[in-house]
């Protein structure tokens, strides 16, 4: 009896390009659909942490993972330090680290501008990990991709799905924070973080907002996001992102979590409800004003 031939996998439907200006990117390799699982990556390195932990504590802690990795895995640990590395920050050569200091430096700068915080059920962050896929998605102010991770299920695994239709060559980002923090914040993030101030569209709109105006995007009760919705119907061009606030930002007070489409059907079906990537809130499309809450037990 003939053994039966296995189908080769499907292509990836991200691969790394490299483009002018922003490096080491992830672009769409075919029409991606809203909800499409991009990718699913496991941990790199992965290290405890916790609510009361110092920025030492967390340093030891992901500097042990480090080395456990070089005695394991040497492979994997020359992959570790081939990923971006943001501002390398000062290490004495007192320190307590199995590594050089420059090494050290290295490890701690790969850390800072590629880890993702891993939250347990109560939203408290319980872990880092480092990604050898995830880590090249860039960053956008108005992501067209979230992430989604379930540490409470006992995984560390990492899923990244698309918010709304994507054409085949556009990169894939993901925004390295909230979503509705306001410009002043982002800016301050992402300079002391990675090394680079964002000059995306709508970036360069917030630049020239007054004070209060950004107050009030941060604080994105459900009037704000009507009045952006209204802006965006007239067509003001001053509110490039008012739909992505009223479609894709979750409502539920202090989440500051992205919605995403569930995966489309197996037929392709696109689906209806979406699924905030930090409360696991379900809202099905078209029910902004949030009269349309799932029950997601």
């Amino acid at each position: 009896m003939a053994a039966a031939s296995s189908s080769p996998p499907p292509p990836p439907l991200v691969q790394v390009a490299d483009l002018p200006g922003r490096g080491r990117s992830l672009i769409a390799t075919r029409h991606i659909k809203p909800g499409e699982i991009l990718l699913s990556d496991s941990p790199l390195l992965l290290y405890p942490s916790s609510p009361a932990a110092s920025d030492a504590e967390d340093h030891a802690a992901l500097l042990r993972a480090a080395h456990s990795l070089s005695l394991s895995s040497p492979s994997s640990f020359h992959q570790l330090l081939s990923l971006h590395a943001g501002p390398t920050p000062p290490v004495s050569s007192s320190s307590s680290s199995p590594f050089p200091p420059s090494l050290t430096a290295t490890l701690l700068a790969v850390d800072r501008s590629n880890a993702f915080a891993l939250a347990d059920a109560r939203r408290r962050v319980s872990a880092y990990a480092i990604y050898p896929l995830a880590s090249f998605f860039n960053h956008d102010c108005l992501p067209n991709a979230c992430r989604f991770d379930y540490p409470d299920r006992g995984s560390a695994d990492l899923t990244v799905r698309a918010l709304h239709d994507i054409p085949p060559g556009r990169e894939v980002c993901l925004s390295y924070f909230p979503v509705n923090w306001g410009y002043k914040e982002r800016q301050a993030r992402l300079l002391e973080d990675y090394g680079f101030r964002c000059e995306c569209d709508r970036c360069r709109v917030e630049a020239n907002w007054k004070d209060d105006e950004e107050n009030m995007e941060e604080d994105g009760g459900d009037e704000g996001m009507a009045e952006e919705e209204e802006e965006e119907e007239e067509g003001d061009g001053d509110f490039p992102h008012a739909y992505f606030f009223v479609k894709f930002v979750c409502d539920v007070e202090n989440c500051g979590g992205t919605l995403a489409p569930l995966p489309p059907s197996d037929d392709g079906t696109v689906s209806d409800v979406l699924e905030c990537n930090v409360c696991g809130k379900l809202r099905k499309e078209g029910d902004e004003d949030g009269d349309g809450e799932m029950d997601d037990d």
